[in-house]
């Protein structure tokens, strides 16, 4: 991002896995990082270790499956730094069971943190983006966007929903000179989900918050709008 003062991002779920990872990394290039979770203690120490190392950083405790909560944290942020240039769509949950299997509480609590609080959140950012003409929207979806696997019947058509509103929202706002950008990691070491996927080879949270880096810093006439992770030696 251009500009004289330090360009500001908002990240969702901030505390742990690959959203630290991509506040940190955001935070070492001098963006200013407003850090969203449902649980404000690990927040904290996150931004305590980021003041640190010189950075600014600004803990939210917020549930953004709530309207409010999340019309809070756009207004939190403003009122922190004046200006948002990245939103960084990140917290989601995982629950894998058959279709017979999954209750319609499974099926909507992954609905609401994994596509609705993205576009909830975004629909709450794109009036400021827009008024300044600059800004980069960036969604972390997942491999099951794009392939089926039992078990999936929730979390994929999550993904799926995700991907199919990220490249409609690209085409929208790109005349604003707003980025819209999709990352799709494959198995990542974290304890996001029950399947547990362990290995020396597999993908860590730096490998995807890189990404997020590479993508924001290509020069602004160009927008890097997908990306797929896979680990090298499977």
């Amino acid at each position: 991002m251009n500009g004289t003062s330090r360009p500001t991002a908002i990240v969702t779920g901030a505390s742990r896995g690959i959203g630290r990872a991509i506040a940190i990394a955001l935070a070492e290039r001098g963006y200013r990082v407003a850090m969203v979770a449902r649980t404000g203690e690990l927040l904290d120490e996150l931004k305590n270790q980021l003041v640190e190392r010189g950075a600014e950083a600004l803990p939210i405790a917020a549930d953004i499956t709530d309207d409010d909560a999340v019309e809070r944290v756009v207004r939190a942020t403003l009122e922190w730094s004046g200006s948002i240039e990245v939103l960084v769509n990140n917290a989601g949950i995982g629950i894998f069971k058959h279709a017979v299997e999954m209750t319609p509480e499974d099926f909507d609590a992954m609905w609401l943190l994994n596509v609705r609080a993205p576009f909830m959140l975004t629909r709450a950012v794109l009036p400021h983006m827009i008024a300044t003409q600059r800004g980069a929207i960036v969604n972390i979806a997942s491999l099951a966007g794009k392939n089926s696997f039992v078990g999936g019947t929730g979390y994929a058509a999550t993904k799926w929903a995700l991907r199919g509103w990220a490249s409609s929202l690209m085409l929208e706002v790109r005349q604003h000179n707003i980025r819209v950008v999709t990352i799709c990691p494959g198995s990542v070491d974290t304890s996001f989900s029950t399947l547990n996927k362990r290995g020396e080879n597999i993908t860590q949270p730096e490998d995807v918050a890189a990404a997020v880096v590479f993508a924001l810093s290509a020069p602004e006439r160009t927008m890097i709008s997908e990306i797929d992770i896979r680990p090298t030696r499977p």
